[in-house]
């Protein structure tokens, strides 16, 4: 089977890996996103799909925008290729392109859908408290997400699991249900399912207000978030910019009932070589893991035991300008 492959960020790697290493599988060309400056030196980075694709002498096309770059859409239209696959490639694709591959375009999602199409469905399933969500191929069409299921697998979501570690689970089940899905679609064994549209739900893009932490807010949505967007999630002290790695689930690790119920943010006990208590709009929540500006991640015990945060000490928010 020729396979042209979409795909950028390291959600996408397992299932480019698990492409070239099979026989029934001949990649004959990548499509990903231009390389970007990356962290503090700027530096540009290659996608990690591009090293694996240069590993193996496979053609590399990265267009600016797909939809308008000629020379990238008459290469593809001349690689005879059986299908497209396209895993968080980044770029909606246009319907000259969707209509190339003779097996069509198949899309490996990280949601169970009809919910959370769209961008980030990882980390939204997470931030709104689901406990379970999967893995969907699909058929694509010209919308976002919305086209025609193929196999579906599904996976718990841990209390205290965080978005990268559920993503590192989901592409490596991605990858192996991907397989399945095309030698199943190559033999006539699927029957593609329409989705549901009224039981649509979506996962934009991730915002910098996203990660901003509200202290009036409960403190299982504020753990929930955390967890989904580990390592961004901040909020103020002192007028610093502190960023909060992890937390403990409100109801594995519930705040003593000797504490006090203290302000929004105020710092309100610890537990001993966990971390510290922190009052919310509803409840208390265990920070467990944070980074203060120019230092390494550390454990809130170790912070606490620092002197430089202590009970009675309020996070806060941040300005327009800090956040």
């Amino acid at each position: 089977m020729r396979i042209v492959f979409f795909g950028t960020p390291e959600f996408a790697l397992p299932s480019l890996q698990i492409l070239l290493q099979r026989p029934e599988f001949e990649v004959v060309g990548l499509v990903c996103q231009p390389d970007r400056p990356q962290g503090r030196g700027q530096r540009v980075i290659p996608p990690v799909t591009k090293v694996l694709a240069q590993s193996h002498g496979i053609p590399i096309w990265q267009p600016t925008r797909l939809r308008r770059d000629a020379e990238v859409l008459e290469a593809l239209a001349t690689l005879a290729a059986d299908v497209f696959v396209v895993v968080a490639y980044g770029q909606i694709l246009p319907l000259t392109v969707l209509q190339m591959p003779k097996l069509g375009c198949v899309n490996v999602h990280g949601s169970l859908l009809p919910a959370y199409r769209g961008a980030a469905p990882i980390q939204w399933a997470i931030a709104h408290g689901e406990t379970e969500t999967g893995i969907t191929t699909m058929l694509m069409d010209e919308g976002m997400d919305t086209g025609a299921m193929l196999l579906q697998a599904s996976l718990p979501i841990g209390p205290e699991q965080t978005g990268l570690e559920l993503t590192a689970q989901l592409a490596q089940m991605g990858a192996e249900l991907l397989v399945e899905t095309l030698l199943k679609l190559e033999k006539g064994e699927l029957i593609p399912i329409p989705q549901e549209g009224s039981l649509a739900s979506y996962a934009p893009l991730l915002k910098k207000q996203d990660f901003h932490l509200d202290w009036n807010r409960p403190a299982q949505a504020l753990h929930h978030q955390i967890r989904a967007f580990s390592p961004q999630c901040f909020t103020g002290l002192q007028g610093q910019r502190i960023k909060i790695i992890r937390s403990g689930s409100p109801q594995l690790h519930p705040a003593p009932p000797e504490l006090p119920q203290g302000l929004p943010g105020e710092v309100v006990g610890f537990a001993k070589g966990e971390g510290v208590y922190v009052a919310t709009g509803e409840g208390s929540l265990l920070l467990r893991r944070a980074q203060l500006p120019g230092k390494k991640e550390q454990s809130t015990w170790d912070w606490m035991n620092s002197g430089r945060l202590g009970v009675g000490m309020r996070f806060e928010a941040l300005s327009t300008d800090e956040k």
